[in-house]
């Protein structure tokens, strides 16, 4: 039987003589370490327009919990009202949406021509984006969320036009939910187009090294303005449902593939409700390449080397499978952790979205860390592409080639490829022409 990918944690004695740090000495790490939660990736832009009506959105309770949120709706013509709707989800990160931000963000202006949601205003679409009041919830909670502004928009919309409904990063996987069950439920969504930009509907991907990071130090660090610590992303339900490889804490050793029993938990209601919704044309875009190749970074080589006088971090950028690869350390005072991971893929350099997510632990740990060793994969172009492979084992090789064949056996019917491997949520010229003529049709 094939070894499961996992990751081992020894913990590590320091040399002989070691003390514990005295409390001034923790109270200068304390003061060093940068405030706030890990690995938030909010897209905004600089403000240009104001919605014309914000609704006010209530999801059905899940789990003893009901999710809320925000729908800013622009029309195309204020006069007219809301005649053909594009819904657009907001994506993954922590605490609210920012709408205002994320309007500017995918309307920003490229080549002198107009951005993405002013091409769409221009031919009649009318602009939904739906927010969330935390995004770091289950999707399934969010999900109900989009239902509602799905069900609103059908109730306020002038005539027939059928909706086109999607979302960015998390966003596309909460809408694909959210449709599939209305689906199930045989409640008619009246959607033509499912639209998932850079989703990962197979799995994300943050170094494990840089997760454990985020636990450890926590307890060393004050919390951020609105009282959320740096692991508090990586410990929400959102990320231990997206992320593929999750680990609970800096101590834990053990299998790191689906982890999580709220991933496996998501994965099988995903099943229930027919994994995909059936009735739109369902397209979607990468911002990884297609061709294989992948990000220039050394794998198994440190990517930072932060050493303090009662503290260390040492990140490596994730080995390619192997048995008890190194992938890194950290210390403070007599607390030490040593990582090795045992047939883990190499994430961090295969096609795909990229997250600063070395960038953002380096300097929140004000380390030195090289411009092009910032960004690693973060959505795995096989992954965004949504090709038919088990989400649980990863059962495929992220960094081959994606071929026609791979893309007729997947699960969505238009695909599209950055031509570069870009940052996650990156809008270029070429990718706004496509959604236009994909919507045309």
């Amino acid at each position: 039987m094939a070894q499961e990918p996992r990751i081992d944690v020894a913990l590590t004695a320091l040399k002989e003589g070691q003390v514990e740090p005295t409390k001034a000495e923790l109270a200068e790490i304390a003061d060093s370490l940068k405030p706030g939660v890990w690995f938030a990736n909010d897209l905004s832009g600089e403000r240009s327009r104001d919605a014309d009506v914000v609704w006010e959105l209530t999801g059905a309770p899940y789990k003893g919990q009901t999710a809320t949120g925000q729908a800013a709706v622009y029309y195309a013509n204020p006069k007219i009202g809301l005649r053909k709707p594009f819904l657009f989800a907001d994506g993954f990160s922590y605490g609210p949406s920012d709408l205002p931000g994320l309007f500017a963000y995918f309307n920003t202006v490229a080549d002198g021509r107009p951005g993405l949601f002013d091409e769409l205003l221009s031919r009649g679409y009318d602009i939904v984006l739906i927010g969330f009041t935390e995004r770091h919830t289950h999707i399934q909670a969010n999900a109900g969320v989009v239902i509602d502004a799905v069900l609103r928009a059908i109730a306020e919309r002038v005539g027939d036009e059928r909706l086109t409904v999607g979302g960015v990063s998390m966003g596309g996987i909460v809408t694909r939910y959210a449709l599939a069950k209305l689906e199930t439920q045989r409640m008619d969504h009246q959607t033509s187009t499912y639209l998932s930009f850079d989703s990962p509907h197979n799995g994300a991907w943050i170094p494990l090294i840089l997760q454990q990071m985020a636990y450890f130090f926590e307890d060393f660090t004050p919390a951020g303005p609105d009282g959320a610590k740096q692991a508090d992303l990586i410990r929400s339900a959102a990320a231990q449902q997206l992320l593929w490889a999750w680990v609970e804490n800096s101590k834990y050793s053990g299998p790191v593939a689906t982890a999580s029993p709220l991933r496996k938990e998501f994965l099988d209601d995903l099943a229930r409700v027919g994994n995909f919704p059936q009735i739109p044309r369902k397209l979607g875009i990468s911002n990884g390449r297609r061709d294989g190749v992948g990000l220039p970074l050394p794998v198994g080589e440190v990517a930072f080397d932060w050493q303090a006088l009662v503290a260390s971090a040492t990140a490596r950028f994730q080995p390619d499978k192997g048995e008890k690869q190194r992938i890194g350390g950290m210390h403070l005072g007599l607390a030490v952790r040593r990582s090795a991971t045992t047939e883990v893929p190499g994430l961090d350099a295969v096609p795909g979205g990229t997250l600063d997510s070395f960038g953002k632990v380096a300097d929140a740990l004000k380390a030195k860390i090289s411009d092009d060793y910032r960004s690693g994969a973060f959505v795995p172009a096989v992954s965004a592409a949504a090709l038919d492979f088990d989400p649980a084992k990863w059962d495929v090789d992220p960094a081959a080639p994606i071929t026609d064949d791979a893309l007729n056996r997947g699960h969505l019917d238009e695909v599209t490829f950055d031509e570069a491997n870009s940052e996650h949520g990156h809008l270029s010229r070429a990718l706004v022409d496509w959604i236009v003529g994909q919507l045309a049709h």
